[in-house]
This record gives structure tokens, C-alpha cells and sequence, in this order.
């Protein structure tokens, strides 16, 4: 792209009043945005209201700034630190060959996408090789429980392994450990997945910033192992607004939605239906009754969604089976959650160990103390020292507001 062009796609995204709509009927009618501001004021109008016509006959303030940031973000120098395999910085336009098919197609399709990432995945005709059926966005929760957190990051190591890409929003809790249980995943070589990034992060700022600031590493990981996606200018803070409408990319990104936790008012559940509107996939993980982040799962199951309890219950709605070069099955949750950390967990061994009683007395939903000194009828000290035991053993988990969950599926 040559500067003159990238500074007439950021003025007319910059114009205000002019919203995507618009932009692609002026688009229709005149072709790269160049022509659009050679246009009289007069021939606007016949595609746009005055206030529009107007304002796009005059250069925003904010331009010359933005056309300086943004291609000096192209063409500079790396950061300090990042110079080391730097992840490549492309800026895709709506009339770019390589725009992705799977975001065309959808209602609402961006002007412009800010991607930074791996040079194989970025280089040539770049995301328009990203096939749609190939891709499955997996959200949930920012404030998932220990099982939640621990179902995201397995299910997305599965469901790489057998070639997807997994698709996120890079926030905190289930956004994240989707990201993270992407790259922990191992793609057998020769297979498909190795033409794909393994995992895509849509975000709702500019590509020069991270929110949160804790997945900052993160995003530098994905950045070279995958790819981070904006449909926003360089400068934009994390505005409320963005993240719901940023969803709508998630969703056009991906042939199905999973959901692993989300309470029911939840930009999950926002996600989802612009997964089902798009006639999308919908999927959602189970959990307990009496957690709040599981209400949004149990709802979307209610209105038609997958119940699924392994990756493999993904794959077969999709349609897409195993490979046969896989070096084995995708793992099940009962199977993938056996290993916690680097601890191997034995639900069999864990039953009939020095704890099992209170194994079975603390069930797999979420239950204080006061609960379990009434199911056991141990004293609360005696239960607080094989409750340590257990959380260092990686059989329970500690919530927040004092309450304990068992994490070994038995």
C-alpha cells in the first residue's frame, strides 16, 4: 500500500458520521476512497446525507497524526526487545485480495483490519487463507472458576490439535487460557493445522496497546506463534463500546462459538448470538447449578445450543473428524483434566487416599466450610489442613468468598 492510499482509507474511516454503511455505498459508487474525496459535494449527496457529504469534503484534524503513526507502525524499526523474530504488521483494506472471505460475508464487515503476527501467516494473500470451517472461536467468563479456566485451556489444546484455529479476545480468564491452551498445543507434522495460525486474537483497541496490561505477554507470544487482529485505529484506549462490536469479528471469524462459562449478562452470550444470527455453530459447557457463571451456558443450551463434554462432541457437530495422522484422539475433558499443572491426578487413587470422604463430601460444585463441616462433621480446623492438602496435591481449587471446588473429574 502507498502512503497516499493508506491516508485516503484512514480519512474515511476517520470522517466523522460516516460509518461502515455508508463507506461501502460510496465504495459501490466510486470505487477506492481516493476517488471518493476527488468527488464534488454535490455528487456525495446521492449516497450519503448532507452532514456526511459535507464532513467528507473536509480533512479531518486528527489525520496527518494518525497517516504518520500508522506508517511509520508499517515500516519502522521494532521495538527495543522485539527485534528477535518481530512479528510482522500488515494493514488489509475491504478492497484487498486478501481480506478474509469468512468477515465479507457477515453484515457488518470493517474497513480496514490491523493484523500483527507471524510472517507465514501474514505474508502473500495472508487471512483470505484462513478458511472459515477451520476456525472456532472459544470465549467465556473473565472471572471463570478454576474448572472453568482449566475446561478453556484444554478444550482449546484439543481442538488445535486436530488442526483448528482457535479464536479469542485476549481477555482476562477464558479469553486467555483458550490463547494459552492453543499454543501449548502440538500439531502432528503434515497435518492441516500447520497452515494455520494456531490461535487469533480479536481485540478491541489499537494494535499498540494491550488491555489488560497483565496479558501483555501474552499478546507478544500470540503475535509470533499466531495472529492479533484490530479493526481499530493505532491510539484507540479500551472504550466500552468497542469490545461488544469487536465480537461481532469473533463470531464472523468462526464456523462455531463455544462457550465455557458466562454469566447471563455476558459479552459471551453477545458473542453467541452473533455466532447463531450469522448461522453459526453454538456451543456451551455445562457446570453447576448454583454458579453464577454457569447460568449463561445453561441458558444458551435452553434456546438450542451444544451441550458438549469433550472436543470430540465439537468435532462431530462441526462434521470434522479426528485425523487420522493425529498421534492420538482428542482427550476428552474427563481425560485432559486428569493432568493439573505438572501433577498427575488419579481420581481413583484420589477416592480411596486419606481424603476420599471428603473428596465425595465436596461433590464438583463450589461449597464453603460451613457446608462442609456439616456434610463430614469434622471440626473446621481438621478440614482446613486437608483442604491444604488437597489444593497442593491439585485435587481442589480455592474461590474467592471462601469457597472450595474439586478439579480431578472422577
Amino acid at each position: 500500500m502507498q502512503r497516499d492510499e493508506l491516508s485516503a482509507w484512514l480519512r474515511l474511516t476517520l470522517t466523522a458520521g460516516v460509518g461502515n454503511g455508508t463507506a461501502r455505498r460510496l465504495l459501490s459508487a466510486f470505487g477506492l476512497p481516493q476517488q471518493i474525496f476527488a468527488q464534488p459535494e454535490e455528487s456525495l449527496r446521492a449516497h450519503a446525507t448532507a452532514a456526511q457529504a459535507r464532513a467528507l469534503c473536509t480533512e479531518p484534524p486528527s489525520l496527518a497524526a494518525l497517516e504518520a503513526t500508522t506508517w511509520q507502525w508499517l515500516h519502522g524499526t521494532p521495538p527495543d526487545g522485539e527485534s528477535d523474530g518481530a512479528p510482522v504488521r500488515r494493514i488489509v483494506t475491504l478492497g484487498d485480495a486478501a481480506y478474509p472471505p469468512a468477515l465479507l460475508a457477515t453484515e457488518d464487515p470493517p474497513l480496514l483490519l490491523y493484523l500483527m503476527g507471524a510472517a507465514q501467516w501474514l505474508d502473500g494473500e495472508g487471512p483470505s487463507r484462513w478458511p472459515l470451517e477451520r476456525c472456532l472461536a472459544i470465549v467465556g467468563s473473565r472471572n471463570p472458576t478454576a474448572q472453568g479456566a482449566d475446561n478453556a485451556r484444554q478444550f482449546a489444546r484439543a481442538l488445535r490439535s486436530t488442526g483448528l484455529c482457535i479464536v479469542s479476545g485476549l481477555a482476562l480468564g477464558v479469553d486467555a487460557a483458550a490463547h494459552e491452551g492453543a499454543l501449548e498445543a502440538e500439531t502432528p507434522p503434515g497435518s492441516d493445522g500447520e497452515d494455520l495460525p494456531a490461535t487469533l486474537a480479536v481485540v478491541g483497541t489499537g494494535l499498540d496497546r494491550v488491555y489488560p496490561s497483565r496479558n501483555l505477554a501474552l499478546a507478544r507470544h500470540i503475535a509470533r506463534r499466531g495472529v492479533v487482529l484490530s479493526e481499530y485505529p493505532l491510539g484507540t484506549p479500551p472504550l466500552a463500546p468497542n469490545f461488544p462490536k469487536r465480537n461481532r469479528l469473533i463470531a464472523g471469524l468462526s464456523q462455531g462459538t463455544l462457550v465455557v462459562e458466562a454469566a447471563l449478562a455476558s459479552g459471551s452470550l453477545v458473542t453467541a448470538r452473533l455466532a447463531s444470527e450469522q448461522g453459526r455453530e453454538v456451543f456451551a459447557i455445562p457446570g453447576s447449578i448454583h454458579a453464577p457463571q454457569s447460568r449463561g451456558c445453561h441458558a444458551l443450551i435452553r434456546q438450542g445450543a451444544k451441550l458438549v463434554e469433550s472436543a470430540q462432541d465439537v468435532l462431530e457437530e462441526l462434521r470434522m473428524p479426528s485425523p487420522a495422522r493425529a498421534s492420538r484422539p482428542a482427550p476428552s475433558v474427563a481425560e485432559t483434566l486428569d493432568v493439573i499443572g505438572d501433577r498427575a491426578v488419579d481420581p481413583a487413587a484420589a477416592e480411596s487416599g486419606p481424603h476420599g470422604a471428603l473428596l465425595s463430601a465436596l461433590g464438583f460444585d463450589p461449597v464453603g466450610l460451613d457446608a462442609l463441616v456439616a456434610r463430614t462433621g469434622l471440626d473446621a480446623a481438621r478440614l482446613q489442613v486437608a483442604l491444604f492438602e488437597l489444593e497442593m496435591d491439585g485435587h481442589v481449587a480455592r474461590l474467592p468468598g471462601g469457597r472450595f471446588q474439586r478439579m480431578a473429574l472422577g
